[in-house]
């Protein structure tokens, strides 16, 4: 990093020059948003529009109708009369399945004589994605005493840009674009790229635009009194010329059919607090968009709009947050990632065989390798968290089908992890990027300056990081339990072995007595980055620590340097590299606070998982639809404000969205024993926001239960409602 010692001469774009220069990938932020955004996606393809319904027409977002990280619209905008509509609202329905947008139109002169009132037109916008097409219907009523008399125009163009282009990376050469009328009511927009694939967009309008042309479509509507009408629009990407798109309402129907059947199988949550229930819906309803159906089964993509794919890491820990409610995720993530699970040494992919995905792309400059991440495996901590998955998974369900299958994938992932995974033998997983296109940190905290020392040096050489050594640990044991219901003793035994060496040489080389934490990380040359971090908590979800000690770094956790009140900061205050307003180095990331509530309440500091679940609860209801995002600013909580966002924040993201759903789990203390056929729960309790708690259809095996429980101060009643097979429910007290 250069050296910035004059730093207010130093200007914003000087500075985000500087770090774009230092962090590949960077995601810059050039400006504020004109108009609020919102997000749809349906399987391997999303939208990100503004308030009005369009793309493109205010600035700050990144619009664009997107699939397989490549751009198939760029701009769409509707205008009266060639003026922009007022809005009058603009709606995401409850499930995520559509955008609604009503407009009115502007006083409309001509010369100085008003020839429209505001107010006299009204226009509704249905949006929804479905099956690689964007449909829209402009529903068009005249509330005016008189014919109205005006031009509707839809406005369109579209670049081809690669997400990563769209994201602000620079490219010295692109294909070729073109645009025909296939006939007078479709629009072709195509593009032969560098890798030779054409890609196109088709515009089908219904009913045929009074003029249309390569960039636009102009209805002349003569609208009488009280009258309706309305006109039709499908974008489909990449579908074949002979393929039309299905009528608007079939469409409609169908996709709203598939939704709903998506989560038919989930347990049903529901509480005493109104405001807690609208998290949890828009937090079930923004995984159900991100969840898309590969052949492998449901994956969780990352989020909305950067990483609308599959990510080994996000995947994983995202089906680790809803294991309890729904295994069918787990299913999906690890039959997936075992696919394409590395099989041979490729140092552009930082690949090796047993490693697991960390990302993959499908745009033109991931097919060319100006980027590496068509299938990248660039993460120190998905190949771990890939058996610790794998085992907590036949766990929960006792499905040993599943385990046979995956169990060569395992194999290979456990062989990577004590193989190239450890570069020098010390018995610690590490990572170095293998070439200059890779991410110089390649754990979940993954910003170029994200790993330090104390004096804010930062870390070089093979990095191992704490909480990787906790992945590996708990998966370790995880493997064991999975041998020894496959009959492989003594492979069990190794396995066990080898992760109590692993504890035991982990406090020797990362606890900080002055600290009373645990290090962030050892460096190349095994020096501890003595820096207080949330990382140290994710131990505690891994179970690798020591009774004593974990309730040292749980006190550290929850004082005000790392807690804010909305939640644990990555970075402690007074920390060398401590900046709220950075991505890694200070800011509150929901998953990472829920898997630290996890941990918490695997050592029964229930307590402690009450301070974590109401920040996080209260930080959401100040947010856009009660939605966590990816991330949020980590200042400290002042009365009568609320929290402070991070402006180019993912949102939806999956493990967001997960994390209401994992901090009931770790208030509920909630185990399942699939060879039991049991379900317990261990020192439950409930926040003070939270008097009734309801889960319906809450299964283990092929049976299921419905339970109530009630706060009573810091106690929780059970009452088991209803039944199904044979299943057994307890409260299990420990101190």
């Amino acid at each position: 990093m250069m050296a910035i010692k004059a730093t207010a001469q130093i200007t914003t774009t000087q500075l985000s020059d500087v770090l774009a220069a230092e962090s590949p990938f960077y995601i810059p932020m050039t400006g504020p948003s004109a108009r609020p955004r919102r997000t749809l996606k349906h399987d391997d393809t999303f939208v990100v529009l503004d308030s009005h319904g369009d793309i493109g027409a205010s600035a700050g977002g990144p619009d664009g109708l997107f699939n397989t990280d490549t751009r198939y619209l760029a701009r769409l905008e509707l205008v009266l009369n060639d003026m922009q509509p007022l809005l009058l609202g603009s709606n995401l329905r409850n499930d995520n399945s559509g955008l609604t947008v009503d407009l009115t139109n502007p006083d409309i002169y001509d010369g100085d004589r008003i020839v429209f009132h505001k107010d006299t037109i009204h226009i509704v916008r249905t949006i929804f994605l479905w099956r690689g097409t964007a449909y829209q219907r402009i529903g068009i009523q005249n509330h005016g005493e008189g014919t109205a008399s005006f031009d509707l125009s839809l406005l369109f163009d579209n670049d081809f840009a690669d997400l990563f282009e769209v994201r602000g990376e620079r490219r010295a050469r692109r294909g070729v674009g073109t645009g025909e009328l296939s006939d007078p009511a479709t629009v072709a927009l195509s593009y032969i790229g560098l890798d030779d694939i054409i890609r196109t967009s088709r515009l089908h309008f219904d009913p045929r635009p009074t003029r249309l042309t390569v960039n636009g479509a102009i209805y002349h509507l003569d609208l009488p009194p009280q009258q309706t009408t309305a006109i039709f629009l499908a974008v489909s990407c990449n579908k074949p010329a002979t393929e039309k798109p299905v009528p608007f309402y079939r469409g409609l129907l169908a996709h709203r059919r598939e939704m709903r059947r998506a989560w038919s199988g989930a347990t049903n949550v529901e509480t005493s607090n109104n405001i807690f229930n609208e998290v949890l819906c828009q937090s079930m309803a923004d995984l159900n968009i991100l969840m898309t159906q590969t052949p492998h089964g449901r994956y969780p993509y990352a989020g909305i709009p950067w990483y609308s794919t599959t990510f080994g890491r996000d995947g994983l820990i995202t089906a680790l947050q809803m294991l309890w409610i729904d295994p069918g995720i787990a299913r999906g993530v690890l039959r997936r990632l075992a696919a394409f699970q590395a099989q041979a040494v490729d140092p552009l992919a930082d690949a090796e065989p047993g490693k697991i995905l960390h990302e993959m792309r499908g745009g033109e400059m991931a097919a060319l390798r100006e980027v590496p991440f068509a299938r990248y495996y660039g993460s120190v901590d998905s190949t771990p968290l890939f058996v610790l998955l794998a085992g907590l998974y036949v766990e929960r369900t006792g499905d040993e089908s599943i385990l046979k299958e995956l169990w060569p994938a395992i194999e290979a992932a456990l062989g990577w992890i004590d193989g190239p995974g450890d570069p020098d033998g010390d018995g610690f997983v590490e990572y170095r990027r293998a070439s200059e296109q890779g991410l110089p940190n390649q754990g979940w905290k993954d910003s170029f300056d994200a790993i330090f020392h104390a004096d804010g040096a930062l870390a070089e050489g093979n990095i191992a990081l704490a909480e990787v050594q906790g992945y590996v640990f708990a998966a370790k044991r995880s493997a064991a339990r999975c041998a020894r219901a496959l009959g492989l003793t003594d492979r069990a035994r190794e396995l066990e072995r080898a992760a109590e060496r692993l504890a035991s040489r982990f406090e020797e080389a990362f606890w900080l007595p002055d600290l009373r934490t645990y290090a962030l990380a050892l460096d190349g040359k095994k020096r501890p980055c003595k820096v207080r971090t949330s990382n140290a908590g994710q131990l505690l979800f891994t179970g690798l620590v020591g009774e004593e000690r974990a309730r040292m770094v749980a006190a550290d956790l929850m004082r005000p340097p790392l807690f804010t009140g909305w939640g644990i900061r990555t970075v402690a205050s007074g920390e060398a590299r401590y900046n709220p307003m950075s991505y890694h180095n200070g800011s509150i990331w929901p998953h990472d606070n829920a898997l630290i509530a996890l941990g918490l309440a695997r050592y029964g500091l229930k307590h402690s998982v009450e301070h974590v679940f109401k920040g996080l609860f209260d930080a959401a209801t100040y947010m856009d639809l009660r939605r966590l995002p990816e991330l949020f600013c980590g200042f400290r909580r002042e009365p009568r404000r609320g929290p402070t966002l991070y402006p180019v924040a993912c949102s939806p993201q999956a493990w967001a969205s997960a994390t209401p759903f994992t901090l009931l789990e770790a208030a509920l203390g909630l185990e399942f024993d699939a060879a039991r056929s049991e379900i317990r729960l261990r020192n439950p309790r409930l926040p003070a926001f939270l008097n009734e708690v309801i889960l319906r259809g809450l299964h283990l095996g092929e049976s299921s239960v419905d339970l109530r429980l009630r706060r009573h101060d810091e106690d929780v009643s059970l009452e088991v409602l209803r039944t199904r097979g044979h299943i057994q429910v307890s409260i299990v007290l420990t101190r």
